[in-house]
């Protein structure tokens, strides 16, 4: 048995015991956990095969109005600290994957944005799609490029907006998944259990443990009313979905193969030696052939082949002005403001965002989201922001057009 294994068995059989016996001590065994991940992990899997996928070409409209069309959440520093969402989350993979091995897929309306925000990754290394669609498309054109530059690949799929609170677990909890799915064919999602009943994410029911902390996916239910939220969460067989994913290029392509337009294949059978350009060239032309098909409907659902691993990194989704209340510290009777200007009197609850150079001045709000972003003023109250936000959108798109949008 190579050292890896041997240590990393070590490892699962003790915390097993004291899970049982001393959940105490199981931290303890952190440190020890970490250096037999990033120092025995080539014993097991070659690091050199690790890839990843950015997904950024979402127009973010739930954060709307700071989030807009031309400019969406993802590319956006909310908090003042120098760094996108999107750089951000390029800068916590790049201590685990090459920067050559990264890759983004993002919208053309996007394109010199990112290569703006991101100049140190590789032209080739951006997937430029000539029309919106869901996140399928996007991860079935990654797959192709990547099992093309590498067959023994395996890959990460992450979002551009999240918020990691516990950095060092989530190495972690992604070193392991790499290896999980390097020797699996199957898609490894990671999971965080629920702290509230929110209506807003995607839920994932665990089946049989098929390794420590690794499932079998049950069922999965995407945004459901509070009820079903509640009962989920009571129940403690439900995991938020993070919409991290990770497989390798070899499934990933077979599986998309079987679910989408045979565009890739066609492509492959037009032209026996692959040409990145190419291949753009072809994708470009081709591209609207896709469905809109999110990775959660396409796969997820299916539960064929897809597992959930627990994790305990500390997650949030920033892609709605309710979840990221829930997530950042309250300051004074629960407030959150967020790198703003702002005198608040008499108000409780409430997130607060607002432009440089502007000072607001609130009294008497309890529970609502303030935004103000160029020529648009948000008031709204914050309890499951994400339908009314989208609901303003498209009402202001019809009856004002989209310079406010």
């Amino acid at each position: 048995m190579c050292k890896y294994c041997y240590l990393l068995t070590l490892f699962y059989s003790i915390s097993y015991y004291l899970r049982r016996n001393n959940p105490v001590c199981l931290a303890d065994l952190k440190f020890f956990y970490t250096f037999v991940c990033v120092n025995y992990t080539s014993d097991k899997m070659n690091t050199n095969n690790n890839y990843c996928l950015i997904l950024a070409g979402g127009r973010g409209l739930r954060l709307w109005p700071y989030s807009r069309m031309s400019f969406p959440k993802q590319f956006v520093d909310f908090f003042g600290v120098g760094r996108s969402q999107l750089q951000q989350t390029f800068d916590r993979f790049a201590q685990l994957i090459d920067t050559s091995h990264i890759f983004v897929s993002t919208n053309e309306s996007y394109a010199d944005i990112v290569r703006n925000q991101l100049p140190e990754l590789p032209s080739e290394n951006i997937l430029v799609e000539p029309i919106y669609r869901s996140t399928a498309p996007s991860v079935a054109w990654a797959s192709h490029r990547i099992l093309r530059l590498c067959a023994d690949a395996n890959i990460v799929v992450t979002p551009s907006d999240q918020a990691i609170q516990k950095e060092d677990a989530f190495q972690r909890d992604i070193i392991r998944g790499l290896e999980f799915v390097s020797r699996t064919d199957g898609m490894l999602t990671l999971g965080v259990k629920p702290t509230r009943p929110e209506p807003g994410y995607g839920y994932i029911q665990m089946g049989k443990e098929v390794e420590n902390d690794v499932f079998a996916v049950q069922s999965f239910t995407e945004k459901p009313d509070r009820g079903f939220a509640q009962m989920f969460m009571k129940s403690g067989e439900f995991y938020w979905n993070t919409g991290l994913f990770l497989l390798n290029a070899r499934f990933a392509f077979k599986r998309f193969s079987e679910l989408l337009p045979p565009v890739l294949r066609q492509y492959d059978a037009e032209n026996p030696q692959f040409d990145i350009h190419k291949e753009a060239a072809f994708i470009r032309k081709n591209f609207p052939l896709y469905p809109n098909l999110s990775i959660e409907h396409g796969i997820l659902e299916s539960t064929n082949d897809v597992y959930v691993m627990q994790c305990h990194f500390g997650w949030a989704d920033l892609g709605t002005w309710h979840g990221m209340y829930e997530t950042m510290r309250k300051g004074e009777k629960d407030n959150v403001v967020i790198d703003s200007d702002v005198i608040l009197e008499d108000s409780s609850n409430n997130i607060i965002k607002l432009a440089k150079g502007k000072l607001g001045v609130i009294n008497g709000l309890d529970g609502f989201i303030v935004v103000e972003k160029d020529n648009v003023l948000l008031i709204c109250k914050k309890e499951d922001s994400s339908a009314k936000v989208r609901k303003y959108v498209n009402e202001v798109r019809l009856k004002k057009g989209d310079g406010f949008v």
